[in-house]
């Protein structure tokens, strides 16, 4: 609801020097009430429910309305009803009067008493009756009137600490007295039923006039208004023809009299003097009046007042007026671009062409008249009234001041108010004239149309001495004269043509359509400038550019264009009225492609863009304004007299929506936990233009950079995490003056219990250790499997080791003792003969013992690192089918191998190459032994493949396939068997590092070094 940063006094001190300052910010008196920026909210379309009393502005900024139905709060775009809070009540909801106090509360007078809202806290006076009027005087003293009971209390009461003290008859207080003003003395007017006094403390002055008189209980004098010469203008409400609006000069009466104050005996509803010193009038059904010295200007319900019952006026801290009516309210403003139009001083119906002349006139010619406007002064020339026709298509002032004409199908030079025409070799008009101009040799030019045909004339000495018909000299559109002699030619298919010395030159443009120049203008420095459809066209010194959407205008199509006094260049357009800078302009002549910074007026700055006149309509006065046309209205602007809005908008933060739910913005808000939609609504209030009022907003916390809503009033968060956070909001006026400091508000997201601080510690422990926990047990599970393995092993083969010496070894023994014996005797041939048989018996009986040992257990084939070489023995020992080529490669340096697994993957990849050398019958064998992060054997040949059935389930009788799946199984490796019949067969048994090497390496340099060497070996495969 406040500003949350500054304490109250600062916006007091501020408002109030504001207040002093915009002493020249006001709306200008110099124009008619009907050129203001005019914004009507009225009851009908649902803004208000209720007619307006009263309305004032208080420090922070805020609007305050009060209606026949309660109290309102505006900010520019939003009407909220005020809602007190629970338990508080103002004493009526009918609002008679407000006062912004400036200390920053709030006075409320109601039809039951009164009411102070201050620091979020109403006080309500104990006093009945209707309360008209509060005042706060120089001293800061409050002040109101009050109809009631007058035995209970005077009609004039003072606001004294946390109570009051009324004053009555006895001090000099009339009867009746319903209204307040405050003199540059110091003293108190007051308005009766049958006088206005003078009034102090100490002494009174009673005035008094002829035909002031009321009805008994009534009020005569409905408002009062001090000048700061010491005048009092008085407003009355009266019965009977005596004038209503009177000031007391030096202590006399003097009715207002002037000839277009149609409402001098009507009843007056309400008087306000505003800082420009122009008096504005309420008159009762008749609207507003505004004097301005001697001018009058009227402004009613048919101009576009909310209604012809004025109740009440009020100029806020930038100028704007507001007018509170029985059916709405109504602001007015300046506007840098002012109308003129039909019935807001212009007489006539629409703007075919406008002449700015050298003695300051503008010509404004139109389908019946043409009008003048020199000062306050209007001179107009109807038709069948001094006005040689109806149309007025073109205007023209040559070197000598003298105005040419073009009247339907005709040529005229007007002088003093008559017209003498221009004819053709025989007499004949000229035709409808579209554009005139004047050479640098005093040649007069007109395009005109006659009978359907184009033709360009040359006038010299008031005759038509040479004629240019299309298509010898391209049709055109405008005109302007060369300074380095001839003219320019805007033509009708949007391209510009030069004629000069009986020579025409076309110079082509690009675009999209066939589009005409509707003005063109050579400059003395050579460049040539055209207003078309699709933008700015210019050539100089040959080059042809266009300025368009593409360089940073806001439309294409440009209508006129006019060079102000400081060598800006002013377009007309579509969209709006745009200035560019001589520099910008310079910039653009040297990068036709590049950007231009431009400065728009839009129509919330006045400008009534739209259709395109069908005859030029643009010039310079000769005060430096810049006129021009299109249609229906005249448009001027003062670029050396631009008032600037110099307010920065007071900016607040208004509500927070967490989850549909509503918050008042108390600083060290707490949102609750778990809420998924956040909006803050703030506004700046700005009321010249509030659709201009650009925001930025940061919320520290979450936001990096500032954010660029625009004209957007609210920020929208759905991804708030529990925290502390800063919003910041600030705004700029419609002139882009900023308000730095803007508002700020403190904030928390609320945490639930699973997103404490201590619960996300415990968690992260509990998911590290479980981790731990897990990884622990699986090392121990699988090293505890593979050393069970290691040991059902070696306990196999120490019990093999046994047998053959059980068995074998003592086989070979007894052989050896049998060998022995019969070499003791070996002349005895039968002890020989059995002593062999044995022998060969029991070496028989050893080669079968000896196989089965060798079948069930052999011993290690390899030792230490020594895989490779042996892989590659295996694969070359034997017999290598013909025209096969064997390749080992090993990638990775070796590295110490646990002997079992060195074993078994010898044993697989010695079965792998025996199979393939046997039946493969490929071309290529290729061997790759990998150390890296784990041991990898990968075998693959190009031959036939083996047969799907087998592959899976060996072939009966053999155990070469399932052995080296038992195999692999056993030191827990994965064997993966690829097959195809045209690629061969590829095996790759892949064991972990954990489990391969006796002091495993699994760190980063390993694995790149055997990727580099591998891609080393596929570029160079020798």
């Amino acid at each position: 609801m406040n500003n949350l940063r500054i304490p109250l006094l600062i916006p007091a001190m501020c408002f109030w020097f504001c207040c002093f300052v915009s002493s020249v910010w006001a709306v200008d008196p110099g124009r008619h009430i009907s050129q203001y920026g005019h914004t009507a909210w009225r009851v009908q379309d649902g803004f208000l429910n209720a007619g307006v009393y009263t309305i004032t502005q208080t420090v922070d900024g805020y609007m305050w309305i009060g209606t026949q139905n309660g109290l309102v709060r505006f900010d520019g775009v939003r009407f909220v009803p005020w809602v007190l809070p629970a338990g508080q009540h103002l004493p009526s909801s009918i609002i008679t009067s407000l006062l912004g106090a400036r200390d920053g509360s709030l006075w409320i007078g109601t039809t039951s008493g009164l009411s102070h809202w201050v620091n979020h806290n109403l006080m309500n006076v104990d006093l009945p009756g209707v309360v008209t009027q509060i005042l706060e005087d120089r001293n800061g003293t409050i002040w109101f009137n009050s109809r009631g009971d007058g035995a209970l209390h005077g009609p004039l009461c003072q606001i004294v600490a946390t109570g009051f003290r009324c004053y009555g008859k006895a001090e000099g207080i009339p009867a009746y007295a319903s209204v307040l003003a405050e003199d540059s003395q110091g003293n108190l007017w007051i308005g009766g039923a049958s006088e206005v006094v003078r009034w102090t403390a100490e002494s009174h002055s009673v005035y008094t006039t002829r035909g002031l008189r009321s009805s008994e209980g009534q009020s005569g004098v409905t408002s009062l208004v001090a000048s700061p010469d010491g005048s009092i203008w008085a407003g009355m409400s009266f019965a009977g023809p005596d004038p209503k609006l009177q000031q007391l000069v030096r202590g006399a009466w003097k009715a207002f009299q002037a000839p277009r104050f149609e409402g001098a005996t009507l009843p007056i509803s309400a008087l306000f003097l505003d800082r420009q010193g122009s008096l504005w009038i309420g008159v009762y059904s008749q609207g507003i009046y505004r004097v301005h010295g001697e001018n009058v200007d009227h402004f009613r319900s048919a101009d576009g007042l909310s209604d012809d019952f004025v109740q009440h006026f009020y100029e806020d801290r930038e100028g704007n007026l507001w007018v509170g009516s029985d059916k709405g309210i109504d602001l007015f403003h300046d506007v840098p671009v002012a109308t003129f139009a039909p019935h807001q001083a212009l007489d006539v119906s629409e703007v075919d062409s406008v002449l700015t002349s050298r003695d300051g006139t503008v010509w404004v010619g139109s389908d019946s008249a043409l009008e003048g406007l020199h000062g306050d002064q209007v001179s107009l020339i109807r038709t069948g009234k001094g006005l040689p026709g109806n149309q007025v298509t073109s205007l023209f002032e040559d070197h000598a001041g003298r105005l040419w004409v073009g009247i339907d199908e005709t040529l005229s030079i007007c002088t003093n108010g008559k017209f003498f025409q221009i004819r053709r070799d025989g007499g004949g008009p000229v035709g409808w004239v579209y554009a005139i101009a004047e050479d640098a040799d005093r040649n007069i030019w007109a395009e005109t149309l006659n009978k359907g045909t184009k033709s360009l004339l040359r006038i010299r000495n008031f005759r038509v001495v040479e004629e240019l018909p299309a298509p010898q000299t391209p049709a055109a559109r405008s005109i302007a004269p060369d300074p380095q002699g001839g003219i320019w030619l805007g033509l009708l298919n949007g391209d510009l043509a030069r004629v000069r010395r009986g020579r025409t030159e076309t110079f082509h443009f690009e675009h999209k359509q066939d589009s005409r120049v509707e003005q063109v203008t050579a400059n003395p420095d050579g460049s040539v400038l055209g207003a078309t459809e699709f933008g700015l066209i210019g050539w100089k010194e040959g080059k042809r550019q266009n300025l368009a959407t593409n360089n940073g205008l806001p439309c294409d199509w440009v209508h006129a264009f006019v060079p102000d006094d400081h060598g800006a260049l002013w377009l007309y357009m579509q969209c709006g009225l745009v200035e560019i800078s001589g520099a910008e302009m310079e910039k653009w002549w040297k990068q036709p492609d590049g950007p231009v910074q431009v400065r728009v007026f839009d129509v919330f700055d006045g400008v009534r863009p739209g259709r395109s006149s069908p005859f030029a309509a643009a010039g310079r006065s000769a005060d430096g304004r810049m006129w021009f046309g299109h249609g229906a209205v005249l448009q001027v602007i003062d670029p050396a007299h631009l008032a600037s809005n110099p307010f920065p908008p007071p900016v607040h933060v208004e509500e927070l929506v967490a989850d549909r739910k509503a918050y008042s913005p108390i600083d060290g808000l707490q949102i609750p936990a778990l809420t998924r939609e956040l909006e803050i609504d703030y506004t700046a209030l700005s009321f010249v233009v509030p659709q201009k009022v650009r925001f930025r907003y940061k919320l520290e916390g979450h936001d990096a950079e500032w954010q660029e809503p625009g004209t957007r009033r609210q920020a929208f968060y759905n991804d708030l995490a529990p925290g502390r956070y800063r919003f910041r909001v600030i705004a700029c006026n419609n002139d882009g003056i900023w308000n730095e400091d803007g508002a700020t508000l403190n904030l928390s997201v609320a945490p639930a219990w699973f997103q404490t601080n201590w619960v996300r510690a415990l968690c992260v422990a509990f998911v590290l250790c479980t981790t731990w926990v897990f990884y622990r047990l699986r090392t121990r599970q699988i090293a505890s499997a593979i050393s069970a393995r290691f040991d059902e092993r070696l306990s196999e083969r120490t019990r093999m080791a046994r047998e053959l010496h059980d068995t074998f070894l003592q086989t070979i023994q007894g052989s050896k003792f049998v060998v022995d014996d019969g070499l003791e005797d070996p002349l005895d041939a039968v002890k020989m003969h059995h002593a062999l048989g044995q022998v060969s018996a029991w070496l028989e009986q050893a080669i079968e013992e000896g196989r089965a040992a060798l079948n069930s257990l052999r011993s290690s084939t390899i030792l230490k690192n020594d895989l490779g070489p042996a892989l590659k023995r295996a694969a070359e020992s034997g017999v290598v089918p013909d025209g096969m080529t064997i390749s080992v490669s090993v990638i990775g340096d070796a590295r110490e191998l646990h002997p079992i697994v060195r074993d078994e993957l010898y044993r697989i990849g010695r079965e792998a190459i025996q199979n393939a050398k046997a039946h493969s019958h490929g071309s290529s064998l290729e061997i790759d032994l990998t150390y890296g992060q784990d041991l990898a054997l990968h075998i693959r040949d190009n031959g036939v493949g083996i047969d799907p059935d087998y592959a899976m389930n060996g072939r009966e009788g053999h155990f070469g396939l399932r052995g080296m799946r038992e195999r692999a199984a056993r030191i827990g490796a994965r064997l993966t068997i690829l097959n195809s019949a045209e690629s061969g067969t590829d095996i790759l048994v892949v064991v972990a590092g954990n489990v391969s090497f006796t002091h495993p390496d699994t760190g980063m340099f390993s694995r790149l070094r055997s990727l580099y060497r591998r891609a080393a070996r596929h570029r160079d495969p020798s």
